[in-house]
């Protein structure tokens, strides 16, 4: 991903809420399952990072990212922005490369 796609993301992910919350228990099957059908529907998600969470949120980040086969946006605090292209209907049109 480029440094102007990256942007480009980062500018549409301002207006969105967190839909993802990771927790105490950490990146689990459950929420890389809901991340996966999440990034499906939309292409780009926000999560939330908890305190309790034992992982630093950029780890936390790259983990759920390698997992559910997306790209880290951005972390900024405590939120993580993710973003995956839909193989049935992509919305997000990218900037050319």
């Amino acid at each position: 991903m480029t440094t102007r796609q990256r942007a480009a993301l980062r500018s549409m992910a301002n207006g969105i809420e967190a839909i993802l919350t990771i927790g105490k228990d950490g990146i689990t099957e459950n929420l890389v399952k809901q991340a996966w059908d999440a990034l499906e529907a939309r292409e780009l998600v926000k999560a939330s990072v908890l305190q309790s969470c034992g992982t630093e949120p950029a780890d936390a980040a790259e983990m759920l990212a390698g997992r559910a086969k997306a790209e880290v946006v951005q972390v900024i605090g405590r939120k993580i922005t993710l973003y995956k292209r839909s193989k049935d209907k992509p919305v997000i049109n990218m900037p050319a490369k």
